[in-house]
């Protein structure tokens, strides 16, 4: 059985892995180790929670113990995918290089530029960072990477999902050809065997599990979840998933809850922590303080629920989870494997349970195709009864409003039905009953005139009344509105300036 003594690391890097407690490799620290330590390229393929993350550090440490970092110039570089991985690799550091005199920064979102601008100033030999916020300091002048020696790419598969492969290439083209790469994945994609293709150098390959498969020490299983009506089924499956949460025990020490959209993280949080449950919602609309906050005091054992979104998905160490629930199939099957990777971490044993409902029935095939085994199900009993009144009540509170738009100014149906009898049987009771009305004799005119003011469009106003105060053309006081009859001409009350105006002109 090969020990960390055999591996040739350094002896101030020995002393803290000793300290730490650690003795013997995992398979890809064994395999992977000895060949950075040669200074090669490589390229590591192994499921989460086989201890990727010292697999670069340790050889990193080794190497970076000679020498001393220019300012603004880094000497090595760690790329990950999201704020909580990219801290974690920071705390490995910190870990296993308290005895060699390195320093580090941390680049991420949600930190101020001026704080991570001063560290960058005084130079540091290892720089651990998201592409978004690596490349904004980049464009602002505050940092080179032509000195950087060794570049690590941890979670490359995640980084393809998250859109960050075009930021990965760009930050490639301006480090050094030289430069020693480590890259690290759990699957692997086409399109990441493209980029190996294309920036690794004759990388040493290792694989240690069959790719994208799932820990043995994982008990896996299948809550099918079928509701009793369309529009009791959020909260019927709130229901099941605490009854799942209280078969477990005294077994569920803590547990991850991940769910595919934000606002159900929030919504599921808020449901479990009104029924008695000590849990948070974790998810990437939330402040950087907020999520820091949240993972201490779950790692911590303050918090024995954690409710996210995929952003805790990957990468993030806490050896002691004991359960995983899907309260969604995830839409892509490779995250599925992630997220159970959560437990049963370093040989210990775990439990995940996925909730499936019939529209995520798709999702879990592609899933079970993935593993390339069928996931068993659970005898959940019957389906879950309809909750009760209160229950319902505690429910809608929990589920936010749809927003209305096209029915805003609408009243309500009863208010509604209250204001019809008003709003059609009054003026019938005003109007008059319209009496029948010989028909106007029209006054004499030409022919030219009738015609003339025949072929005049009527200016009407809203509601359809002419802007001289009647209704279809009648008199302005009243006395043709509404009964249908026709005005041809100006009736009896043209104007006498008009008919001289009128026989002059047809004299001349």
């Amino acid at each position: 059985m090969t020990k960390f003594s055999d591996l040739k690391l350094g002896p101030k890097v020995q002393k803290a892995i000793d300290e730490a407690g650690y003795t013997e490799p995992t398979p890809i620290q064994a395999q992977a180790i000895p060949a950075a330590l040669e200074g090669r390229d490589v390229l590591g393929i192994a499921q989460t929670g086989t201890g990727k993350t010292a697999s670069f550090t340790l050889p990193m440490i080794t190497q970076l113990a000679r020498g001393r970092a220019k300012a603004r110039m880094p000497r090595s570089l760690v790329l990950a995918p999201t704020r909580e991985l990219a801290a974690q690799v920071a705390e490995n550091f910190d870990t296993y290089s308290k005895h060699v005199r390195l320093t580090k920064a941390l680049l991420i979102g949600g930190v101020s530029f001026k704080e991570q601008d001063q560290l960058i100033d005084k130079g540091v030999d290892v720089l651990i960072a998201t592409p978004g916020r690596l490349l904004d300091h980049f464009e602002r002048g505050k940092l080179l990477l032509t000195d950087v020696k060794i570049m690590v790419v941890d979670e490359a598969d995640r980084m393809l999902d998250m859109g960050f492969i075009p930021d990965i290439e760009r930050i490639f083209s301006l480090v050094p050809f030289t430069r020693q790469t480590l890259f690290f994945s759990a699957t692997m994609a086409p399109e990441i065997e493209r980029i190996t293709n294309t920036f690794l150098s004759n990388p040493h390959r290792v694989e240690v599990a069959r790719q994208a498969s799932a820990s043995e020490t994982i008990e896996q299983g299948v809550a099918m979840f079928r509701p009793s009506r369309k529009d009791r089924a959020a909260s019927e499956k709130r229901k099941l998933l605490r009854q799942l949460i209280d078969a477990e025990g005294d077994k569920l020490t803590n547990a991850i809850i991940f769910c595919n959209r934000k606002s159900d993280v929030d919504i599921v949080a808020k449901s479990l922590t009104k029924y008695g449950h000590e849990c948070a919602p974790i998810h990437g609309d939330l402040d950087q303080s907020v999520r820091t906050r949240t993972l201490d005091g779950f790692r911590a054992g303050n918090l024995r629920i954690l409710v996210a979104s995929d952003v805790a998905a990957r990468g993030l160490d806490v050896p002691s989870v004991s359960h995983v629930f899907n309260f969604d199939v995830p839409g892509h099957a490779e995250d599925y494997v992630h997220r159970i990777g959560r437990t049963g971490r370093a040989g210990r044993d775990g439990k995940a349970i996925t909730l499936c409902q019939p529209s995520d029935e798709k999702n879990l095939e592609d899933v079970e195709r993935l593993l390339q085994k069928e996931i068993p199900r659970l005898d959940t009993g019957a389906a879950p009864a309809p909750a009760e009144p209160e229950a319902l009540k505690a429910d809608a509170e929990e589920t936010p409003k749809p927003r209305r738009t096209r029915s805003r100014s609408r009243k309500p149906a009863a208010e509604a039905k209250a204001d019809a009898p008003v709003a059609t049987e009054a003026p019938a009771a005003e109007a008059p009953k319209p009496e029948a009305t010989p028909e106007p004799t029209p006054a004499p005119q030409t022919e030219p005139v009738a015609a003339a003011e025949a072929d005049k469009p009527q200016e009407r106003s809203r509601g359809g009344r002419n802007r001289r105060g009647g209704s279809g053309g009648g008199r302005r006081d009243g006395s043709n509105g509404g009964n249908g009859a026709q005005v041809v001409g100006m009736g009896d009350h043209m104007p006498t300036f008009i008919e001289k105006s009128f026989e002059e002109r047809m004299d001349g």
